[in-house]
């Protein structure tokens, strides 16, 4: 869990300990009241358990705070979307994900996407893209849309092309190599990330695998300065503390200079490519 989630549950738990407190409550008074363990409260307050909706409504119904009740649930459901496991995105297949993704980059004007392993899907071919969800219906066991979601994931490239969207994408060479769908289907990615290079608004750079290690990173990708999205293998987590954005502001930074562009990253593609075929 992120320090962004929890700072958000801390401070969540500060307002309702103030209400608790206006009201002229103990945490004992209220969780008698309530029919909880008096420890719920104290774990809720000091930010350490997430309350649920029911929770919010039965706490400002015992303070006399009903009037608060819409607020402090939406801020619990904006908590909720901060850190949110795969086997909830996915467990209606991936169709769905690929559609929220929409939304959220068609308010974002700059882009900046680090990926150690594989090809952002921004840049994939349908074949990558369906061999990469093919793997996670495997591996999460969910309803196998694969074709949808592909679809899905072609539609969300168009942004590449409309509007003034701009895109830094950041590749690891280790990413060149790692076989997704097979040597044609590499082919064909590969190829398809040299022609990406040419579509204005579109920056891509390649770090060499013998570079300098300068940072700690995973991958991750943010969009402007307000949001950094952070998969890992068990969750997507959606980073909005300013202080942790800054501190991927400077990474990626750092990746930039440790990254080749133009003619020294098609080299280290067309080497790679040539592995395919």
């Amino acid at each position: 869990m992120s320090s962004t989630v929890h700072q958000a549950r801390e401070s969540l738990g500060h307002r309702l300990r103030d209400l608790r407190k206006d009201a002229g409550l103990t945490g004992r008074q209220l969780a008698e009241a309530a029919g909880w363990y008096p420890s719920k409260v104290s774990k809720i307050e000091y930010g350490r358990q997430t309350p649920s909706e029911d929770d919010i409504r039965q706490w400002c119904g015992q303070c006399g705070a009903a009037d608060q009740i819409d607020e402090l649930i939406a801020t619990v459901r904006h908590i909720e979307s901060m850190y949110v496991e795969w086997r909830r995105t996915l467990r209606a297949g991936t169709k769905r994900r690929q559609e929220a993704s929409i939304a959220l980059e068609a308010e974002t004007e700059l882009f900046r996407w680090y990926e150690p392993v594989v090809m952002p899907g921004l840049v994939q071919t349908a074949e990558y893209a369906a061999a990469m969800l093919s793997t996670l219906v495997r591996f999460w066991q969910i309803p196998d849309d694969v074709a949808a979601g592909v679809a899905a994931r072609m539609e969300r490239q168009q942004i590449l092309y409309r509007g003034v969207h701009r895109f830094h994408f950041i590749v690891a060479e280790q990413a060149l190599y790692t076989v997704v769908g097979g040597p044609a289907v590499m082919a064909g990615q590969l190829d398809r990330v040299l022609t990406i290079m040419g579509v204005p608004r579109v920056h891509l750079g390649v770090v060499p695998a013998r570079h300098r290690y300068t940072v700690p990173t995973n991958g991750f990708c943010m969009l402007d300065d307000r949001v950094v999205l952070v998969e890992t293998v068990s969750a997507e987590l959606t980073v909005t503390q300013p202080r942790e954005i800054a501190l991927y502001s400077r990474a990626f930074d750092a990746l930039t200079k440790a990254a080749k562009y133009g003619k020294a990253a098609k080299s280290i593609i067309t080497d790679a490519l040539v592995t395919y075929r």
